[in-house]
């Protein structure tokens, strides 16, 4: 008797395990073939309004919205600590259906070389989908500055070691490093004091004034301040010159190694995102990118607009990550 209760128990139990497991499967089956997007989609940025990559976002979020028929809204997530590791989570964590996304900008990949104790893995917690946009960093001084090439600044500098001020974002920020590297591959590192700034407009409003000799900044933020004439373009870290600034001449035709450097915003999802819905981000992020509109703000701003496909943007991510590694390695900078 208690031989066959046992067998009728386990008969029991192994219906109900497989009655579970189909019904999973079922409830995954209907999730991955559910309409999408079902509801309005959040995008994280760890940026206050009105920045640089805050001001990208709005472009495409209000076109890919109407195509997609739903709207997208920014969730800025400026208090997010250390390069924004709290919006990381924030999305690493969401359910992963396509419905929350994150706002990724060069920190994304050296952040990883900066925090020794990660609480994600930019690689495995998250999906690309798609690159928005990228333009050069821009080296600006005042327009008072004696100093109107890389030479000129070079030798300022040497002569007078100590007096050269050099300013961008806080310690860890993609304009710290740029600017770190642009002073190193001058050899004036040591001769030159590195000032922080919480945002670009301070170190903008002390360039302007002289108080700072070399601010570096997105090409995005300093063009307003070029094109009207309040900051002198030095030299731009792209490959390329830009087609906003086509006077500035790049860091190697200045004869500067190793310095290139581009900014850029792109848009990520947590792991596990189905490849259906990913494809389908990237797909309205590139019909965004061809509006005429959106092409043309971005390249008044000194920007180029992109949308790559999920592929090439992973390209991007884990072909920086070791490059800034090595960076600031050769920087001595310690990881907090």
């Amino acid at each position: 008797m208690f031989k066959e209760s046992l067998l009728a128990s386990m008969r029991i139990g192994t219906a109900v395990s497989v009655f579970a497991a189909v019904t999973l499967c079922q409830f995954a089956s209907a999730q991955s073939s559910a309409p999408y997007p079902g509801k309005p989609i959040r995008v994280v940025i760890a940026q206050l309004p009105g920045g640089t990559a805050d001001t990208v976002l709005r472009m495409y979020a209000e076109k890919m919205g109407e195509t997609l028929g739903q709207r997208m809204i920014v969730d800025n997530r400026a208090g997010s600590g250390v390069a924004g590791l709290t919006a990381l989570q924030i999305v690493a964590n969401a359910n992963p259906d396509g419905h929350t996304l994150l706002l990724v900008v060069p920190s994304f990949t050296f952040t990883p070389a900066l925090v020794k104790d990660m609480p994600v893995d930019v690689i495995k917690d998250f999906v690309p989908i798609t690159l928005l946009n990228r333009d050069p960093y821009l080296v600006s001084v005042y327009p008072g500055q004696p100093a109107r090439s890389v030479k000129e600044l070079v030798a300022h500098a040497r002569a007078k070691p100590g007096t050269l001020n050099a300013g961008a974002g806080n310690f860890g920020s993609g304009t710290h490093l740029v600017t770190m590297s642009f002073l190193n591959a001058l050899g004036i590192r040591e001769q030159s004091t590195y000032v922080p700034y919480k945002g670009m407009s301070g170190a903008f409003i002390d360039a302007m004034a002289g108080r700072l000799h070399v601010a570096v900044s997105s090409i995005v933020s300093a063009w307003p301040h070029v094109n009207a004439g309040r900051l002198r373009a030095l030299v731009v870290t792209g490959p390329q010159r830009s087609e906003s600034l086509p006077d500035a001449p790049t860091v190697a035709e200045q004869g500067i190694q190793g310095v290139e450097a581009t900014a850029w915003n792109g848009l990520v999802a947590p792991a596990r995102t189905p490849a259906r819905i990913i494809g389908k981000l990237s797909t309205v992020a590139a019909q965004a990118a061809k509006v005429p509109e959106i092409r043309d703000k971005l390249r008044n701003l000194g920007s180029k607009a992109i949308g790559s496909t999920p592929a090439e943007f992973r390209q991007v991510i884990e072909t920086e990550i070791p490059r800034w590694r090595q960076l600031v390695r050769e920087l001595g900078i310690a990881p907090n």
